[in-house]
């Protein structure tokens, strides 16, 4: 059992202007408080569910600033080392939760003029939450004025500016969460209260219909064809240079963003040498990009992608499990399993997608030919190949499957510098081991590291204003040699997808983080392969630098920030 925190856990309250929550548990660690974090979130979670009000918002800043309260009251130096690391992780991931809390309610209130009724209708979804009695006729006429504040709002919706594509993209979701939370409150009077029904039945059918039309030309209330499309028809929103910083220190990260970009520029140099040597040895000399187009056209015929998925699968863990390099649990080796990517996923995931399912492109029948033959060449073997691992084991399908069984309060911490990080470290690490036996599979995994240091340049200077989207697209094509389509979809999901602005950089970043780690620890002798990899894997996806921490019992205080130096390394790539 670790070192008793301070008394006051003994006795914990939370409470705010409206709501008080006591938990009458004594916390003998970090953990055992990290647990009830999570039960009480999820708990307000689903009873402020309605995530763009300002009953959310104040909620849950009274929430997180009073965590935080409670944190700088402990004895940080009587922690024991993993409760450091625990205290540490969850302060930093309450301050980054704290900070987009308050980030979305700006954007909010930017956008709360094109709400109706934006308290009122609150007002109603709250009462239906706790059962409230509710008169019917009183419900009808609230539901016809809203309905008429909607209408008014869509009729004006023309004569008034139109909104960032962002800013439509947020207020119509706005809309529909707020349409949906009201159905739902409908649906649980309706029927059950006679007064309620025979009132509120055809103003509800006149409220939800004037929202979702609303709603509907909202999410179109932009200017479509917008000065700053450079033709690409990518519309992004670049965050600039000071809030990639505060990102990067939510990531425990030192580095400038254009540090990192000459970082990934000598990794891109460095990857562009082996090219060459492998474009040499292929025959094809100099034109590393001749090389690459031969490898392209050794895909597989069409309907042949799954079976040599499943021998690239078995092959690396053979290679692992022969050179004894991590633990590799048989439940995780037979539990995996793969579907198709649907043509519409593949024009944003031109390649793989993976974890215990990993997801193939390759082409369907609905294609056009020419997108046929981008997605074969695309995912042709020796592509595959490095990938493979990537999306199953060592990679995701083992981290998920570990991060479920080890450590798991932390899994709140989640980060892709240590998800994508770990992944592609192992391309380093097989790599080094000769896991590519021949110039093409050299050239397939030289293509993929290429591409993650492009990645971090593109996407940095892109949000740092100083590339365009169009910009990006040609910078992958030239510099790593993708299918133009690729390369496009690549930068769309970049910028326009469900990803945070630094999730691209992170599996080059993290990868040199365990990459350096690894040096430090596995080269010095301090730890064997096996045991540095299986302590990662059994202390959970947490930013690398507590990894760090962890594995070399660093000394921290409470205001721990990295200055760790992990891309030092590189100059004895040289």
């Amino acid at each position: 059992m670790r070192t008793s925190l301070l008394a006051f856990f003994t006795s914990l309250f939370l409470c705010s202007i409206q709501y008080e929550i006591q938990a009458q548990t004594t916390f003998s660690s970090i953990e055992d408080a990290i647990i009830v974090y999570q039960e009480d979130s999820g708990a307000l979670s689903r009873k402020y569910s309605v995530e763009n009000s300002e009953q959310y918002f104040t909620r849950f800043d009274d929430f997180y600033t009073l965590w935080l309260s409670y944190l700088d009251e402990i004895n940080f130096r009587e922690l024991a080392h993993p409760d450091k690391v625990d205290f540490l992780l969850f302060k930093n991931d309450l301050e980054r939760s704290l900070y987009f809390l308050q980030a979305d309610r700006q954007r909010f209130n930017e956008v709360s003029e094109r709400i109706p009724a934006k308290n009122g209708m609150m007002d109603f979804i709250t009462e239906r939450r706790s059962g409230t009695s509710l008169d019917g006729k009183e419900v009808a006429t609230r539901f016809n004025n809203w309905h008429s504040e909607t209408a008014t709002l869509l009729n004006e919706l023309e004569q008034t500016l139109k909104l960032s594509k962002q800013q439509a993209g947020l207020v119509a979701g706005i809309i529909e969460e707020r349409r949906e939370a009201i159905t739902e409150a409908y649906e649980f009077y309706y029927g059950y209260d006679p007064d309620f029904t025979w009132w509120v039945e055809k103003p509800y059918a006149a409220l939800t219909a004037s929202l979702e039309e609303y709603e509907k030309a909202l999410a179109q209330h932009y200017n479509q064809k917008p000065e700053d499309d450079d033709g690409s028809g990518i519309i992004g929103n670049p965050i600039g240079e000071d809030e990639i910083i505060r990102r990067l220190g939510f990531e425990m990260i030192s580095y400038t963003p254009q540090e990192l970009i000459d970082i990934a520029n000598e990794q891109y140099a460095w990857t562009y040498n082996e090219m060459l040597k492998a474009s040499r040895e292929l025959g094809y000399g100099d034109d590393w990009k001749a090389a690459l187009e031969y490898v392209k056209t050794t895909h597989v015929p069409a309907g042949e992608q799954p079976p040599l998925v499943k021998d690239l699968a078995d092959e690396a863990v053979t290679f692992l499990e022969e050179r004894d390099l991590l633990t590799i649990p048989p439940l995780a080796k037979e539990t995996w399993r793969m579907v198709m990517l649907s043509p519409e996923w593949q024009k944003i995931a031109p390649f793989f997608l993976g974890g215990e399912v990993v997801r193939i492109a390759y082409p369907t029948n609905t294609m056009t030919h020419e997108e046929k033959m981008m997605s074969m060449r695309g995912n042709n073997p020796h592509f595959s190949k490095a990938v493979v691992h990537h999306e199953l084991i060592p990679g995701h399908h083992l981290q998920q499957f570990m991060n479920r069984r080890y450590e798991t309060h932390r899994r709140m911490f989640r980060t892709p510098f240590w998800t994508e990080g770990w992944a592609l470290y192992w391309e380093f690490v097989l790599w080094e081991k000769d896991f590519p036996d021949n110039p093409e599979d050299k050239i397939g995994m030289l293509y993929w590291r290429m591409h993650r240091a492009a990645r971090i340049v593109f996407s940095l200077n892109y949000h740092l204003g100083n590339w365009s989207p169009q910009e990006c697209i040609d910078y992958l094509v030239d510099k790593v040699g993708h299918e133009y389509a690729n390369a496009e979809a690549e930068v769309r999901r970049s910028f326009e997808g469900n990803y945070g602005p630094l999730y691209q950089i992170a599996y080059m970043v993290g990868a040199m983080q365990f990459y350096s780690l690894r040096q430090e620890l596995v080269e010095s002798g301090q730890m064997t392969e096996k045991e540095f990899h299986d302590t990662i894997l059994q202390n959970n996806s947490i930013p690398v630098a507590m990894v760090k921490a962890l594995l070399t019992n660093q000394e921290l205080d409470k205001d721990f920030k990295s200055t760790w130096k992990f891309g030092d390394y590189i100059e004895g790539m040289k």
